[in-house]
């Protein structure tokens, strides 16, 4: 017998922002594709963002990039000085499937992203939508983030929920992977349809 789920935590990176550096960057190298990965795998990588998600200051990772790469200078500050125009906009079936499930008495509905919280500010003021939420866990304030285990058991214990009776959904394998192991059951996002089958697979009603 399924456990009832009565708690849907949505990442919002990726399940409903879409955000990627490449929207300021591709034309920064005049659609050299090769050339931008190099810079993302060698420069202003993942692991340094991720960083910054946990609580780093932004200006400081900048100033550190920097005096690693000095001849990427100019680059490396659009990364947060352009970082608003990285944002591309709601995804506009997953925001459709959060409505549906704010509106359900049923169900408690939070978020738990990895985000920086020096740029969330941002996102609050052009999405309307993360308002509707009964809470956001931001990774950036708590000094810590996915997929490590206290950002989890933050989550449980701020928004009083109970890991085995509450669905995750995060567009990150990994970070599913760590909430499952706190017992959270998980959804891995792929698109809006998907994400509707997998929510009426485990009788999330819509």
């Amino acid at each position: 017998m399924k456990t009832s789920i009565n708690t849907i935590i949505f990442d919002l990176g990726g399940v409903l922002i879409d955000w990627n550096p490449e929207y300021v960057y591709l034309d920064v190298f005049n659609g050299d594709r090769k050339k931008m990965e190099w810079f993302f795998e060698t420069v202003c990588t993942h692991d340094w963002n991720e960083n910054q998600d946990a609580g780093y200051p932004l200006k400081q990772a900048t100033e550190d990039r920097i005096a690693m790469f000095p001849e990427h200078e100019e680059l490396i500050r659009m990364f947060y000085g352009c970082w608003e125009d990285m944002l591309g906009g709601a995804i506009e079936g997953t925001v459709s499937i959060l409505k549906k499930l704010i509106d359900h008495p049923n169900y408690k509905v939070v978020a738990l992203t990895n985000w920086s919280a020096e740029t969330f500010p941002i996102a609050l003021e052009r999405f309307e939508f993360l308002h509707w939420f009964e809470g956001i866990l931001v990774s950036g304030a708590e000094q810590t983030r996915k997929p490590f285990p206290e950002i989890y058991e933050l989550t449980l214990d701020r928004f009083n929920i109970t890991a085995e009776n509450a669905l995750f959904i995060d567009d990150n394998l990994r970070n599913i992977k760590a909430a499952e192991a706190m017992g959270i059951n998980g959804i891995h996002f792929e698109s809006p349809e998907q994400l509707e089958t997998e929510l009426l697979k485990n009788d999330v009603l819509l």
